[in-house]
């Protein structure tokens, strides 16, 4: 492989590194998601005491939190 060869191929696994990372934090952004969207059915499907309510909104915005600290990794320039 002569020089430009290996500076393509360098930038391209760079590249596929890249992808990988953000399909890893795209797949944990799902999750966070889904957990939230259960937390709210639950929650539409029962009547809950006021503590209940409590510990699922501190649950929700731990999940929140979560999600804003993957979406800055995702759109670093963003934030």
């Amino acid at each position: 492989m002569d020089q430009e060869q290996q500076d393509q191929k360098h930038h391209l696994e760079q590249q596929l590194q890249w992808t990988v990372e953000q399909v890893r934090i795209l797949d944990e952004m799902n999750l966070i998601l889904h957990e939230m969207k259960r937390i709210a059915e639950y929650a539409l499907a029962h009547t809950l005491s006021a503590i209940e309510i409590e510990r699922l909104n501190g649950e929700l915005d731990t999940l929140k939190n979560e999600f804003t600290s993957l979406e800055r990794q995702l759109y670093p320039i963003l934030h």
